[in-house]
């Protein structure tokens, strides 16, 4: 069902912390039109745990309006499942085309409750549901035990995974052939899980350089193998952006001087500053400095 590059967004605020909707149209746009093939909307990088549900259902407005025909899915990263099933609901009647669901941002889920969750929130929206597997950043695992209790419901449809261990995209194939869609979500592991079978990569870095990204994935369909490797590798220092407590900042500042946004966040998180602002800056920088061609696919 989804293939292909998901932006996980970014969201854009005002100076006085409102949404800004008008940046928002602007940067879906670019990745829209880069060839991106859907988008996924108040996640981890779209600092979804600090939106209200009335500003994630606006966000999700917005990406709709600008996706066109392309799919957008609403993440639910509710701390009390009784919360994150109302706003699967509420989605649904928004216009989501699916959700991505995390089991339990807050309170670690045992594999029992876990699947009680996940089946919970899926039934409340009725939308097809990938599952959003992090167990480095949210300290749930679901594992190929998990997913088998879930495969006889049509609506779970693929996982995100992000387990940091590439080993696992080729075990969810082998458990499970094309039952899931499987999406890597590390970008600097994207390569290695396409090459492994991931069928989609959601995304960070690309809200800054949707070009690089989209055609990693499109040489990779190809089988133009080498020519992806090359901007993969090019790509790196930045794809390690994302693997950072910073991540949100680190994305935001790529945005800056990539694409002409802005970082403003939300508190608790303040923009980079002094020596690690530097740092960053200077990856950023250099990346663009021999920023490759891109060749036609």
């Amino acid at each position: 069902m989804w293939s292909g590059v998901y932006p996980a967004v970014t969201t854009k605020f005002t100076e006085d912390d409102r949404l800004d909707h008008a940046e928002m149209e602007r940067c879906f746009g670019l990745l829209i039109d880069a060839g991106c093939d859907g988008l996924i909307v108040c996640g981890s990088l779209g600092e979804g745990p600090m939106l209200s549900h009335d500003e994630k259902l606006a966000v999700l407005a917005t990406a709709r309006k600008t996706a066109g025909e392309r799919p957008v899915l609403l993440t639910i990263n509710e701390a009390a499942t009784r919360d994150a099933a109302r706003l699967a609901s509420q989605g649904a009647a928004a216009g989501a085309d699916g959700l991505m669901v995390v089991p339990s941002p807050i309170y670690h889920t045992n594999p029992k409750e876990t699947v009680t969750t996940l089946k919970a929130v899926a039934s409340a929206g009725g939308l097809p549901v990938m599952v959003y597997s992090n167990r480095v950043a949210y300290r749930v695992d679901v594992t190929i035990d998990i997913m088998a209790e879930l495969a006889a419901d049509p609506l779970f449809v693929a996982i995100k995974e992000s387990c940091d261990d590439i080993r696992r995209t080729t075990e969810m194939i082998n458990a499970f052939g094309d039952r899931f869609d499987v999406l890597t979500g590390v970008d600097n592991l994207a390569f290695e899980a396409l090459a492994a079978g991931a069928v989609g990569w959601v995304a960070g870095l690309v809200t800054a350089f949707p070009r690089e990204t989209v055609a990693i994935w499109k040489l990779m369909q190809a089988g133009r193998t080498a020519e992806a490797l090359a901007i993969y590798r090019w790509f790196r220092p930045l794809l390690d952006l994302d693997v950072s407590t910073y991540l949100v900042q680190n994305i935001k500042l790529a945005e800056v001087h990539a694409i002409g946004s802005n970082d403003r966040v939300r508190l608790p998180r303040l923009p980079l500053d002094g020596e690690r602002r530097k740092a960053v800056e200077k990856v950023i920088r250099d990346a663009m400095a021999k920023r490759p061609e891109v060749p036609a696919i």
